[in-house]
């Protein structure tokens, strides 16, 4: 039996709980579904039949990143860096978003110059940037056997992790991590410890926004944005950071008084200087967040999952929400999972509320 065929009342139910708790579509909506990859038509399908019967007006466009990679490999520097115009179109006419994105091979784009990639992910952020200010949206990370691969594992594992992080009681776990965003409300002071890692900034006057199902899913983050010129120290990151279907494996990066002094990797480094130099705001933390999702535990090389996992801390380069305060500006967001859950914590005010993945709120 086929994964759609096993997990068909899981589709379903993802779908209207997409549709009537993360989006809350009303009548009359419009309502874009952006299917990446086949795989995603399950979900899909759901999503558009849960629209319907909202009272809602849906419309699916097809997306796939074997696509993008035929204008990277082949188009001029200006196509790869061109914003597509129907995708911007759809953020207006839209007023609500859903971006179902199956997974894809993180070695498609390996023959593309770090120029011609960080310009077109220029051009992604941009259309990224339409759907926040335009919409309301929700992103989900549809598995599939690709995404079981990359995570070193079986579809059959990797759906049952999926589903169980997602069809959670988002009321009861949404009103404790908004517990937790209340009890650090008014803080000003965040430092993170760890491997190779004593990194400082201010959050005072900014604010703390819990991630409970709402804009990812599945979703458990608590978030909030750094004062972009108290940033000071240095962080490395366990984990690759994946950007554009790009793995940038072993990245160190060291602040002094809010400005980026240092930015190395392992692996792929030009690519990291690429991004971190495309304006003025993508060498800044956008966002500083923590993983609260508990059935969310394996690294699956996928940022709309793995900042979920429970324990771990991420980074954002670029671009801040303004939910939270946050003024910096950049076509960039890009999250950066921080492993702390075996040597590190999170000290806020100087007392650790994350220890060791332990949470102490």
């Amino acid at each position: 039996m086929t994964a759609p065929t096993i997990y068909r009342e899981q589709w379903q139910a993802l779908g209207e709980l997409l549709v009537n708790y993360s989006a809350r579509v009303r009548p009359g909506e419009r309502v874009m579904i952006a299917m990446g990859e086949i795989e995603a038509y399950p979900l899909v399908e759901a999503v558009y039949a849960a629209s319907v019967r909202a009272g809602a007006l849906p419309q699916a466009q097809f997306l796939s990143e074997s696509l993008r990679h035929s204008i990277l490999r082949d188009g001029s520097l200006e196509q790869c860096a061109w914003v597509p115009e129907i995708e911007a179109c759809g953020m207006e006419w839209a007023d609500v978003y859903f971006g179902l994105r199956g997974a894809y091979d993180l070695d498609i784009h390996k023959d593309i110059p770090a120029d011609r990639l960080a310009a077109s992910q220029t051009a992604m952020g941009k259309i990224s940037t339409l759907r926040w200010e335009k919409t309301r949206w929700c992103l989900v990370r549809v598995p599939n056997a690709e995404f079981a691969r990359q995570a070193g594992t079986d579809e059959r594992t990797i759906l049952d992790m999926f589903f169980a992080a997602c069809l959670l009681d988002w009321e009861k776990e949404s009103a404790l991590w908004r517990r937790w965003a209340e009890t650090l409300t008014g803080s000003r002071n965040v430092r993170i410890l760890g491997r190779n890692t004593d990194l400082r900034f201010s959050i005072e006057g900014r604010r703390w926004m819990v991630g409970d199902g709402r804009f990812n899913m599945p979703d458990g983050e608590i978030a909030t944005a750094p004062v972009e010129e108290t940033i000071d120290g240095h962080i490395f990151f366990e984990f690759p950071g994946v950007l554009g279907g790009r793995l940038v494996e072993g990245i160190f990066l060291r602040w002094e008084k809010g400005r980026l002094a240092e930015a190395k990797a392992s692996r792929n480094e030009d690519f990291l200087q690429s991004v971190v130099g495309r304006d003025a705001g993508a060498s800044l933390v956008g966002e500083f967040g923590i993983g609260t999702n508990p059935h969310v535990d394996r690294f699956c090389k996928d940022i709309l999952i793995d900042e979920k996992i429970g324990g771990t801390a991420h980074i954002a380069l670029g671009r801040a929400y303004p939910e939270c305060g946050g003024t910096n500006m950049s076509a960039i967001h890009w999250d950066i999972i921080k492993d702390i859950r075996a040597d590190g914590q999170v000290l806020v005010d100087g007392r650790p509320i994350l220890v060791n993945g332990e949470f102490r709120l």
